[in-house]
Formats: C-alpha cells, structure tokens, sequence
C-alpha cells in the first residue's frame, strides 16, 4: 500500500482535476494541500466523488476564496475504494497535492 504523495497536480482554471482515485479494495486518509502561487485570489473546490464530474453533495469545499501566495489544507479525509478526489480553481496558478497512507479493506 502507498504512503506519502499520492497524487499532485498543476491546476488548469476551470477545469475539474481528478488529482487521486482510491484503488479497489482499499480505503485512504488524506489530506489535500492547495497553494496558490498566483497573484490573484482564486475560488477552490474539492470533491469526494464516484467520478470525476462531481455533485452537489460530493463538496467539502464549494468556491472558497484562495488569496494570492495562500495555502488551503484539508485534513483528515477518508475516502473509500473507487472514490476520486476532485479540485478545481478559478486561476491557473494553483498546484494541489494529495497525501496520505491507503490501507487494506479487512476481509470479512
């Protein structure tokens, strides 16, 4: 099972990234790092989704304002086998890291 980094990405603005998909038979606790290394505020979405188009429900972060130079940390996320952390940005400048550790789903 990996640890560490397990998914990073150079945003495009306003375009839906599919930064880490848990794999089958596994579950994750992560954090999702975003850092803006612009000069202009942008507005930050994060999903947990089934796929990489996310709904309504799937948000723990809806638009919220990332100023210039800041960091958004996201800590603590549990996502199960398949699901896909999802981001998105309103400015190109914004890099996003996931990390975290992927355990073994126990038989039952």
């Amino acid at each position: 099972m990996a640890s560490g980094i397990l998914g990073n990405s150079d945003l495009s603005a306003n375009t839906d990234t599919s930064v880490y998909a848990v794999p089958a038979d596994t579950y994750s606790v992560v954090t999702v790092s975003f850092c803006n290394r612009g000069s202009n505020t942008s507005n930050i979405r994060l999903a947990v989704s089934t796929s990489s188009t996310p709904t309504g429900p799937d948000y723990l972060e809806y638009d919220v304002s990332l100023g210039p130079n800041g960091v958004l940390e996201r800590t603590g996320i549990v996502a199960d086998a398949t699901k896909e952390i999802v981001v998105r940005s309103s400015q190109a400048s914004v890099s996003c890291v996931v990390m975290g550790i992927e355990t073994a789903v126990p038989a039952s």
